[in-house]
């Protein structure tokens, strides 16, 4: 595989992928965020170039030094030819297969119409939503660092000393919404990960299904399109009221396979 550092290349790659989506949804908007500051000092492999049929999004070395750290030591991946990642992958040079890690890749499982249609989409946005507050008493800005135990709490994937870590750097170093209730403290929250998915997403149980997740959603997301940074979010199949919020929030559905990885080597034992 090959190290991809350049910056012209980084960017040739970043549009290239952008005629994948939604398969190489994970992967493309890793390379926007190394492409804008690299905050989570992420790194691009290649099996070839310019002509390529694998790239991997790794951590560098320096960041991959807690052998536990499953928030961390994640290995996303685009492959147009998926039967053979696992011939790649066994190569102990790209994988470090000595730590508990995730790998997280998409296959694509659209028609041609649907494909040309996420295209559109990637290059301009999904139509806008306007929305007008008739709540003073709530605030609409972004997540502030301080918050971020309070996100630690109430995330499924958190409420440890690893994940709270990892939050602090998401709130810090990427685009985050929240809404501030009459008391200052957030009652619904969304964020971003290294690969420009959408998540933690989060409402106070007393304010549920009161529309506070969709108007932090509905600025957050303008936000995002006025400066042109790429953003998704993956649902539960079977989730049906997430469903709904999402679709009438203006996404629609990608009809492509999520496969995420966990593995934990024979002499580790996870948190």
């Amino acid at each position: 595989m090959i190290l991809l550092n350049n910056s012209q290349k980084l960017l040739a790659l970043y549009k290239s992928l952008a005629r994948s989506i939604p398969e190489s949804l994970k992967v493309y908007g890793s390379v926007y965020h190394i492409n804008h500051g690299n905050p989570f000092n992420l790194e691009v492999l290649v099996d070839s170039w310019p002509e390529y049929q694998m790239v991997i999004i790794r951590p560098q070395k320096q960041e991959m030094t807690d052998d536990m750290d499953l928030y961390t030591n994640v290995y996303r991946i685009f492959s147009k030819e998926p039967q053979k990642s696992q011939e790649v992958l066994k190569n102990c040079e790209i994988i470090n297969w000595k730590q508990i890690l995730q790998i997280q890749e998409d296959i694509l499982n659209l028609n041609a119409s649907n494909k040309s249609k996420f295209g559109s989409w990637a290059e301009t946005g999904h139509p806008g939503v306007e929305f007008e507050s008739k709540t003073p008493n709530f605030k609409y800005a972004q997540l502030d660092v301080s918050f971020s135990g309070l996100v630690n709490d109430k995330w499924r994937r958190g409420k440890n000393e690893r994940s709270l870590h990892y939050i602090k750097r998401c709130i810090e170093a990427l685009p985050t919404a929240c809404l501030l209730g009459p008391e200052g403290v957030p009652v619904s929250w969304v964020t971003m990960d290294p690969s420009c998915e959408i998540g933690m997403a989060y409402s106070m149980e007393r304010y549920r299904k009161r529309g506070k997740m969709r108007q932090a959603m509905v600025q957050f997301m303008k936000y995002l399109r006025q400066n042109n940074i790429p953003f998704y979010l993956s649902v539960l199949e079977f989730n049906e009221d997430s469903l709904r919020s999402v679709r009438h929030n203006g996404f629609f559905e990608a009809a492509c396979e999520w496969h995420q990885w966990t593995c934990y080597p024979q002499n580790l034992v996870p948190f």
